[in-house]
Order: C-alpha cells, then structure tokens, then sequence
C-alpha cells in the first residue's frame, strides 16, 4: 500500500502541483491516441450501469467520481510495475482525469477563482482514497475495502447505508483481472476492466 502512495506520488507531483495552483496541464506527447483509448475504456467501465442500479452506487457526480477513482486505482496498481511505456501512459491518464474533473467542476458554475481550491479538495480525496483501498487490497480485506467503500461513497447516510460488500467482491475481482492482463495491452491503451455483474462478484 504504501508502495502504491510513493510511486503515483511521484508520478505525478509536479504536474499536479501546477495543476492545482494554476490549472495547467502538462504537453500530451505522441502516446495521446493510445491515452485517449485507454482512459475512453476505463470511464466506460466506471459508468456501467450494473454498478448503479445493483452495487448501490448513487448515479450521482459524486458516485460517477468515486467509481472511475476506484477504477483508476486498479488500474494504477496494475501499470506501477509496467515498463516506461506503460508509466508514461499511466501519467498522462492521470492528467486526463484530472481534466475531467476540472471541466466539471467549470460546468457545476465554479468560477476560475475557485476551481484551484476544489481541485486540491478532490485530489486529497482520490489519495485518501488510494490509500484506503489499497490497503483493503494488498492485505486481501474485503470487509475493510466495503467498509472504506461505504464511507466515501455513503458518506451522510450512516449506519443505514448499504453495504457495498458487492462492490467490493467485484473490485477484487476486477484487479485480479487486470492482474492477468500481458503488457502488449498496457502499452497499447487496451487494457480491459471485467464488467461488473454475478459472475465477476463470485471471482
């Protein structure tokens, strides 16, 4: 887990130190095409509707977030061990996530004023939750990792939120997939995410 935090600390920091403070973004380089998939798959797979209507995800903003952050996290963890090819993509995925989130929080009617402020908000929630969930991960906890889940997807439901234990089954089941992935498709942007449904919880 802590493994996890140092390498897309690093992977990142200065770029989304600037990004934070000025709202700049780094020079996309000829890797674009082969990101532009990649992260086309990994949202798609973040917005599967299996995930809203029976993993309890609320098909909210919010929920859109925390579900392509909990994707994004499994797919960092596969590519921290990738080649450079594959590190350089993973980076330029996370510019692109983060230009994303900022293009919604523009399209909520934040201001350019207040867009540097929100921007560290969300990027301190996705490393607490990549924290959080990657230790749930590494120690094989799914109880903890639904817990986790549970918080930041349920945040001010209390005790009656749900579970998420289903949620959980599949994250486990979706790094296990990725886990099994060859690399030819990390370099290329064709790395797959199991879709969510009976089949993938029971994994």
């Amino acid at each position: 887990m802590q493994h996890d935090l140092q390498w897309l600390h690093g992977l990142n920091r200065a770029k989304l130190g600037f990004m934070m403070i000025f709202g700049l973004f780094g020079k996309k380089n000829g890797n674009r095409r082969i990101v532009e998939k990649q992260y086309a798959t990994l949202t798609k797979a973040a917005r599967h509707p299996y995930l809203y209507e029976a993993l309890d995800v609320p098909d909210t903003v919010m929920g859109r977030f925390e579900m392509l952050s909990a994707v994004l996290i499994l797919y960092f963890r596969r590519t921290r061990k990738s080649a450079t090819s594959g590190q350089e993509i993973a980076q330029e995925i996370i510019d692109a996530f983060f230009e994303d989130v900022d293009h919604s929080i523009r399209e909520l009617g934040v201001g350019d004023v207040g867009v540097p402020k929100r921007m560290k908000k969300f990027a301190a929630m996705f490393y607490g939750r990549l924290e959080s969930y990657a230790a749930a991960l590494d120690s094989g906890d799914r109880d903890g990792l639904a817990g986790a889940l549970r918080r930041n997807i349920h945040p001010e439901v209390g005790e009656e939120a749900p579970s998420m234990a289903g949620l959980a089954d599949y994250l486990f089941a979706a790094e296990k997939a990725m886990a099994e992935v060859g690399e030819d498709a990390v370099a290329t942007g064709a790395l797959d995410v199991a879709r969510p449904g009976p089949a993938e919880q029971a994994a």
